[in-house]
């Protein structure tokens, strides 16, 4: 069930930890995505699994199911409990706010580093599309092994296939510091298509597939460094970490906690980050388009999910519709069309970068009714 590359001390399962990290409200993928039922508890490529449930069904392949922990916002802990029914409730940790992905790791590191400050821990998106699950967990095994042998903070890189514009890019230097695990050198946040085209050519660049691993003692010396604010709040309540009083702790250090990313706040500061360059079959399902690309296409270039849905005349279109209503399209092309109950919208693929714009102008004008 494990591999066994390395020594059993280094790959003992029992020190292995995965924290899926599940908060996020999804907005690229409005209407389907609703603040009260976000995109990581949908079925979006229509293949009968939700992606937190695929993101699970991935990990229990290597991890313990013991060891998998799913960090969400209090609001969606009983849709956590529905889709993943055998994981316990002590194993989903909620966050009473919103606080972007530096709180999450950190909370979910001290609470960890209470239970067993050897552990060594993956923390992933929920949300995230991976095709090669063999590659994938050859990959992270490899990442485990480097971090139980050296303090370091390892991302995943994944090799550019195109000069995508809504990914971060990692440059690394060409000599590895181990097998196949490579120093960083910079990070770069969603550059221009001449930036992302310059990035592709050079050979040194990788996407940044928002997946880390690393000790848990190397995650919160690097909070204590980089992040000092954070790493105080955490440690003035460690000791109610895993008892009746963590939920208190954490509604009262979570107000206090600044609202930053891991990546801004840790991994583009710290001297002691690695990747491994990858190629799973990795997509962050961001988008409508990133679904269009990764779904099942007529031979007019349609992805459609909806079982009454017919296409007349139309090209390159995604298409996505309630099972049992008939939708009829003709003569679009290259257009994204979503009909959910309340909310029906046409969108030029090429604006699906805007659509996080449309839902603020229907907040603005419509209320929270819609969202």
């Amino acid at each position: 069930r494990y591999w066994r590359d390395w020594s059993s001390d280094v790959c003992s399962s029992d020190l292995h930890y995965v924290a899926i990290m599940a908060g996020g409200i999804g907005s690229r993928f409005w209407p389907m995505s609703r603040t009260s039922y976000p995109k990581q508890f949908l079925d979006i490529l229509g293949n009968g699994r939700t992606l937190i449930q695929s993101t699970y069904d991935r990990f229990k392949k290597f991890i313990p199911e013991e060891n998998i922990f799913i960090v969400t916002s209090e609001e969606y802990v009983p849709i956590v409990q529905e889709q993943l029914s055998e994981i316990k409730l002590s194993n989903i940790v909620a966050e009473p706010s919103r606080k972007n992905t530096a709180p999450c790791v950190a909370y979910i590191s001290y609470k960890l580093r209470e239970l067993n400050e050897k552990g060594s821990l993956i923390c992933a998106p929920s949300d995230h599309l991976i095709l090669d699950e063999t590659g994938f967990i050859k990959v992270c095994l490899e990442a485990l092994s480097f971090v139980a042998q050296h303090k370091a903070l390892i991302t995943l890189g994944i090799k550019p296939s195109h000069p995508n514009t809504g990914y971060g890019y990692i440059q690394f230097e060409q000599q590895p510091a181990s097998d196949n695990v490579y120093k960083v050198k910079t990070f770069t946040e969603k550059p221009n298509l001449e930036l992302a085209k310059t990035f592709l050519s050079s050979g040194e660049f990788l996407w940044n597939a928002g997946i880390f691993v690393w000790q848990v003692g190397s995650i919160i010396t690097a909070f204590e460094k980089h992040l000092p604010e954070i790493a105080e709040l955490f440690e003035a309540k460690k000791s109610s970490f895993n008892t009746d009083a963590e939920k208190d702790s954490i509604e009262k250090i979570y107000p206090q906690c600044s609202n930053i990313s891991i990546d801004f706040g840790i991994m583009e500061k710290a001297e002691n980050v690695y990747i491994i360059p990858s190629s799973f079959g990795w997509s962050d399902l961001g988008t409508w388009n990133s679904a269009h690309d990764n779904m099942e296409k007529d031979y007019l270039g349609n992805a459609v999910a909806g079982n009454e849905v017919m296409v007349i005349d139309a090209t390159r279109c995604m298409i996505h519709a309630p099972n049992n209503k008939l939708v009829l399209l003709q003569g679009m092309d290259d257009y994204i069309v979503v009909d959910t109950d309340d909310v029906l919208m046409i969108c030029k693929k090429e604006k699906e970068q805007e659509i996080k714009q449309y839902v603020a102008e229907v907040k603005r004008n419509k209320g929270d009714k819609y969202l």
